[in-house]
């Protein structure tokens, strides 16, 4: 595996781990990280089935590096939160299905950048707030766009106008999170989920990540023609056939 400076990553049979590791800035994104995540989500392999992204220490991430927008003139910041949209939409649009195991702050940018991943885990030590609004600032790395698809509107509407946090167990209610485990067992649970995902067959796996969330911002009709010409393409993959057929027959022999 390729060295970096703020990420860990390695792989575990056809899961690939990617480890947040800025322990000292409690993984604040900087335009450094932006680029190791940019490398490693562009360059996955086909022997990659999921991904897992985590923290190498206590906290998630404290979200963006704010110094780095700082003085920067409107058009510059634009184009700064453009480049951190097209980074995650190589997380949420990219090649494999992506797990984010979560314990304690994950602020902003780090909430932000968990919404781009498919599913979320956390440990009872996690939380969430978007405190921009606090700062004089506005989300700019795509949480406007996913937090109120996952979460509502009105959710996202309270963090930012109050500065709350949302912890664990309401983050589950909420639809934030999919997963809740007691402490130090989120990485785990998302390495369990990222193997069974990693075993689906590729075109299923895309159909769900690329084409689903899609489907569900078209209308009801074209939603259905969607999901029907999805459907026909995912089932002529050859090993659908050998799948299926072992259900089939699993399930014949059940019945016998």
């Amino acid at each position: 595996m390729e060295d970096f400076e703020y990420l860990t990553v390695q792989r575990e049979g056809a899961v690939l781990l990617v480890g947040l590791n800025r322990p000292e800035k409690r993984n604040a994104m900087s335009l450094a990280v932006m680029h190791e995540l940019r490398r490693v989500f562009s360059t996955i392999g086909s022997e990659i089935g999921a991904a897992v992204l985590y923290s190498t220490s206590k906290h998630f991430c404290a979200g963006l590096d704010l110094g780095e927008v700082r003085n920067q003139s409107v058009i510059d910041c634009v184009h700064f939160f453009r480049e951190w949209h097209d980074t995650f939409e190589l997380i949420q649009y990219g090649k494999v299905p992506v797990v984010a195991a979560m314990s304690g702050a994950a602020i902003g940018g780090g909430l932000e950048i968990a919404t781009a991943c498919h599913i979320r885990v956390v440990d009872e030590t996690a939380f969430f707030s978007l405190p921009e609004g606090m700062r004089g600032l506005y989300v700019g790395v795509g949480g406007s766009v996913r937090l109120p698809r996952l979460a509502g509107l009105s959710l996202m509407t309270d963090m930012m106008l109050t500065g709350r946090s949302v912890y664990a167990e309401e983050s589950l209610a909420r639809g934030i999170a999919q997963y809740l485990t007691p402490v130090g067992e989120a990485l785990s649970k998302a390495k369990e989920l990222a193997k069974t995902i990693a075993s689906n067959l590729p075109m299923t796996n895309y159909a769900i990540t690329h084409v689903l969330p899609r489907i569900t911002d078209q209308s009801q009709q074209d939603g259905l023609l969607t999901e029907a010409l999805i459907a026909a393409v995912v089932q002529s993959d050859p090993e659908t056939s050998t799948r299926l057929a072992d259900f089939l027959d699993k399930k014949k022999n059940k019945v016998s």
